[in-house]
């Protein structure tokens, strides 16, 4: 229910369905003061859901998820886009799956980034 007004969003063409999910404005501002490349990230539409978050934990640094996304960025596809969508799904439904991946999977996506 709380991700109705992303929906609206959505609809309206202002957020697409994967992408880099927006942080709030106050955590945004603290990252940027530590890595100001963070804002890279936001070179595309920010998403409902996106490769860190579904890919990432809850604790993942910022400079990993900024990597995460602009690995994602780098090559999007109708595939990746699925994938992280049915990899969405499949977190609502299995709570334990957001404890994330481990390093071989961002090495994997750094493959297929080059």
């Amino acid at each position: 229910m709380d991700e109705l007004p992303q929906l609206i969003n959505i609809l309206k063409g202002d957020m697409s369905i994967v992408g880099p999910r927006p942080e709030r404005p106050e955590i945004a501002e603290q990252y940027v003061a530590e890595l100001p490349e963070f804002n890279l990230r936001l070179q595309a539409k920010c998403g409902l859901t996106g490769y860190a978050q579904v890919y990432g934990k809850y604790n993942t640094t910022p400079y990993d998820k900024l990597q995460m996304d602009l690995m994602y960025l780098a090559k999007p596809s109708i595939a990746q886009d699925l994938e992280i969508m049915m990899a969405t799904v499949k977190i609502l439904f299995m709570p334990e799956s957001t404890e994330g991946v481990s390093e071989g999977h961002i090495t994997i996506m750094r493959k297929k980034s080059e």
